[in-house]
Parts: C-alpha cells; structure tokens; sequence
C-alpha cells in the first residue's frame, strides 16, 4: 500500500484558481486518491471519485475535528498564518466529530426546517425585486457587475436577515468571508479571523441586549439558558452559518447566469418549458460547484482504500470539481441541464450535508427567472475567456461578472 509520504510526485494545487475545471480534470486521470499539496507545502489526499467521497464522508474513521485528529496541525507544524487556518481552527458543527457534531447540529437544525425555509419565500420575492428595480433604474447600455450588484446581495440580503445582523456590520463581514475561501488571501489570514471574530462577537453582545426572531438570538439562547455549546462555539457557528450562507450562493447564482449568457439556446429552451429553472440549477451545482475543493477531513486510524493506504492524522480533501463529473460518463463535460441525472455532491452527502442546501436552492430558484424575466435580453459585457476566476481553489466564481442589461434597462 502506498501512503502520503511515499506516494509518487504529488500535485501541487493552484493557490490561484486560475483553471479549476482543468485542474480537476487532471486530478481525475490520476485516479480516485492523488496525493497533493497544500498552501506552505502541506500534503493531503486528493478524493476525486464520488462514491469513494460518499464512503468516506460516512466512515466513523474519518473526522473533521484538526484538534483532536490532524498531528500537525496539534504539533504546531502547520502556521498560524496558513491560508487555510480558519477552515481548520475553527470550533463549530462544521469541524466537529461524532457526538459534538450531533449536539451542534441539534442546534442549529430549527433554523433550515422545510417550513420555516418555505416561510422565507415572500422575504426572497421582495429582496429580489427591489434589487431588480434598482437596476431597472440603471441608464441604458450601462455596465453592471451583476455578481456584485445581484449574485452577492441576494444571499447577503437573506443571511443577514435569517441572522439578524445589523446594516452597518454588513460590509466587514463581507470583507472576511471573501479572504476567508480565498487560498491565496491579500492579508494576514490571523487578522481576517480576529476582525470576523470580533464583528460577530458585537453581533452577539447586541442580540443579547434586543433579541428578536432571528437564528443569532436563537443560539444566544442555547448558549445563555441551557448553557449548550460555548462562547466560543457560539461565534464560531455563526462564523459558518453567515460564511456558508453567504459565499457559496453567490458562486451559485454566478455560475448559473454566466452559463446562461454563454449558452443563448438554453434560455429559449427554458422559456419554452422544456427545461426547468430547478434543473438548472441542479447542473449548476454539477458542473461548476461553488465550493470547488472542500477542506480538510482526517484519517482516525489507517484506512486501506483504491489501492492507497490513508494513515491515521493524514488529511483529505474532498475535490467536488473532480467527482461531481467523474460519475457522469462521456459527456459529463458538457453543460446540460437536460441530462437525465445531475447528481452530485456540492452540498456534501452524510452527516455534514448541508442544512443550508434548501435554502441556496430556494434562493437561486427565485432570482435567477426573475432576472432573466425582467431583463429579457442581458448579455456579458465582456468575452466569456476574459472573466477572472476568483483567487481560490475552494471558492468557484468570478470576481465579477459584467453584463449590459436590456436596452430598455428592463423597464
């Protein structure tokens, strides 16, 4: 059996994002386990393959938990200033093991139920539109980065509702999640942890002193009458609840316009009924998945898979850009919302699945039909090879996305 360390000459991922696609189509041809390297030289095993993914997302043997289960990451050897720290640092369901996964999860689930998700449906409708009228408003001919002046403010605009943050922490928090899912980040990836820290830690002390409806005060809660999760714990889980709320939705609904303007035919298909708005979202996910490479997961003990043996402390990354296709057959490169299965994993599978899948689902079902009905004839303002990928090879999107809006600017 191969392990980390003697396998042949690792790949040494793109810190830039520059090629995702490319990048895990190469990983692919090197089979379902590729040994890889990680910002500042950290190893980890590459899983492209979605049934050997859904396995080990469901192995007792496998853990999120870097304190409990990563040597080098409780031995100090990996920095405190590593691009990844905060995927890894953290203290939340997101990279809890076994029975504080049950207990943080427990938690949070109230707040994703199918009925209050459902309820939120009017909330959507109503940022949506006001969104859509502001840029209605636009002159005609005018340039709109659309990521920024839609695909990001939908969810901002929702999350921040679901969570009761106030406007004026909006913009900070905004800031440090875009570092955060960056791997090649314009600063110190300490500073980025301590201001979303200590923005979230003024979210809690005003909830505290005016509770409302929201999913923070909810938490506070848990945390001030029954005394279930930590301080720490506390901030930490709104950290992933905004953070996952937030980013991964925008690189959702990104994707999806970006594919539609690429791809004139679908639309006409899609106006005419013969494909759903749901279907394409579901390709969306496949195809072009918002969170490209999801860290880090670790072995508990050693684990014989594909040939390769996964020795206990050894970290995985889950590539979704590689599996999500690899399951598809001959034409699992081709963009089709059509297929007839567009299976995949970009909401993860097993215990840590996604409690906030169904709403990223409802929000893009709602803005995406809305837009391309208010402004009929949008178009990208620039070549489709000209778009810039954001600096990640977590986050899958672009860094922004100019169109020109109906010449009527959708009035």
């Amino acid at each position: 059996m191969t392990d980390l360390q003697s396998a042949p000459t690792p790949v040494v991922l793109d810190v830039t994002g520059t090629d995702i696609a490319g990048e895990a189509a190469r990983l692919r041809e090197l089979g379902p386990l590729v040994p890889v390297v990680l910002p500042g030289g950290i190893r980890a095993w590459a899983v492209t393959d979605a049934d050997l993914v859904k396995d080990l997302f469901v192995d007792w043997r496998v853990s999120k938990d870097a304190h409990r289960h990563w040597p080098d990451f409780v031995a100090g050897l990996v920095p405190p200033d590593w691009p990844l720290i905060s995927w890894v640092s953290v203290r939340n369901m997101f990279t809890a093991y076994g029975t504080d996964h049950q207990r943080l999860r427990r938690l949070v689930g109230p707040a994703f139920t199918a009925r209050r998700i459902d309820l939120l449906r009017p909330q959507i409708r109503r940022i949506v539109t006001e969104l859509l009228d502001g840029l209605a408003a636009r002159p005609a001919g005018a340039v709109v980065d659309l990521r920024e002046e839609f695909a990001a403010q939908v969810p901002l605009r929702v999350i921040t509702a679901l969570m009761g943050v106030p406007t004026d922490l909006r913009d900070g928090l905004r800031v440090c999640v875009g570092e955060i899912f960056s791997t090649a980040p314009h600063r110190d990836p300490r500073v980025t942890f301590a201001e979303m820290v200590d923005i979230l830690t003024t979210l809690v002390a005003r909830r505290r002193a005016e509770p409302g409806e929201d999913m923070t005060s909810l938490l506070i809660g848990h945390r001030d009458d029954g005394d279930r999760l930590s301080e720490e714990e506390l901030v930490h889980t709104l950290l992933l609840m905004i953070s996952a709320g937030y980013e991964t939705t925008v690189n959702l609904l990104d994707q999806a316009v970006c594919q539609l303007l690429r791809r004139p035919e679908l639309l006409v298909r899609l106006r005419a009924g013969r494909i759903s708005w749901s279907s394409l979202v579901e390709e969306t996910l496949r195809w072009a998945p918002p969170v490209a490479n999801l860290p880090l997961r670790y072995a508990v003990v050693d684990i014989d898979v594909a040939g390769r043996r996964i020795k206990a402390g050894e970290a995985v990354l889950a590539c979704f850009a590689a599996a999500n296709r690899r399951s598809h057959g001959s034409d699992a490169d081709d963009f089709d919302p059509a297929r007839p299965s567009n299976e995949h994993l970009s909401f993860g599978y097993g215990p840590h699945y996604c409690l906030g899948a169904p709403l990223a689902r409802l929000e893009a079902g709602i803005a995406l039909p809305a837009l391309f009905h208010r402004f009929p004839d949008l178009t990208l303002a620039v070549a489709p090879e000209a778009l810039e990928p954001l600096s990640s090879f977590v986050a899958h999107g672009h860094r922004s996305l100019p169109v020109r809006l109906s010449a009527d600017s959708g009035r």
